[in-house]
């Protein structure tokens, strides 16, 4: 779930609390949709305490696992040997993950791009780590069409206040915009409700496919 780079943005209390928070049987249905038809071989971006592992098809190969927070990495840890599938967890920060060029089927981004401090890099790295023609699927909050409620998100965000509490996250992104302009083609996007936090701010579920063009941080 959070994305900041390894070592600078530990969140202890923050990621405690998410892990108490964020389970409930609407979020486990949308983790299902979320994972259900993927193949081959996944890399995870910000997987948090790993309770997307659960849900994981049985097409899938082998799914890796990048979490940067160490005590969400711990869980994660754990959850990974009760996975139907081989999951390895390692440690790691969207914005320059630790992953060879190409080698991954797909790749999964579940509330993480909203706590990356350069979603355009994570979005490059992402790309770079993909088959060319490889399957982005993702979940994530972004900025409201509604005025108020997005006026509200600015605020927060402008003050600092919400990305302080929430481990680097910002409610005001335009997340969508931002996957493709950074050369991925949507193949679908729908809202995804997500319990109470999911009536304050709006989220999307959806695929996108990379061109199989390579993003700036290759060879940098």
């Amino acid at each position: 779930m959070i994305g900041s780079e390894t070592g600078r943005h530990n969140h202890p209390v923050f990621a405690r609390l998410w892990s108490l928070v964020s389970d409930n049987a609407t979020a486990k249905r949308v983790r299902w949709e979320l994972l259900d038809g993927l193949s081959g071989r996944v890399a995870e971006v910000g997987a948090g305490d790993g309770r997307s592992f659960v849900h994981y098809p049985s097409t899938v190969t082998e799914v890796v696992a990048v979490e940067p927070e160490p005590y969400l990495r711990a869980r994660a840890t754990e959850a990974a040997l009760d996975a139907p599938v081989r999951v390895t967890v390692i440690a790691g920060a969207a914005e320059r993950l630790p992953l060879p060029d190409a080698a991954f089927d797909a790749a999964v981004a579940s509330l993480v791009l909203c706590s990356v401090s350069d979603q355009a890099a994570a979005l490059a790295e992402l790309r770079r780590v993909l088959v060319p023609g490889g399957e982005l699927r993702f979940l994530e909050h972004v900025v409201a069409t509604n005025k108020a409620v997005r006026q509200s998100q600015l605020l927060l965000d402008r003050t600092g206040l919400w990305p302080r509490l929430g481990a680097g996250c910002h409610l005001a992104r335009d997340t969508v915009g931002a996957i493709t302009d950074a050369g991925f083609e949507l193949e679908g996007v729908r809202s995804a409700e997500l319990g109470l936090v999911g009536r304050a701010v709006p989220f999307l579920i959806g695929r996108a496919r990379s061109d199989g063009a390579r993003g700036p941080a290759d060879g940098a």
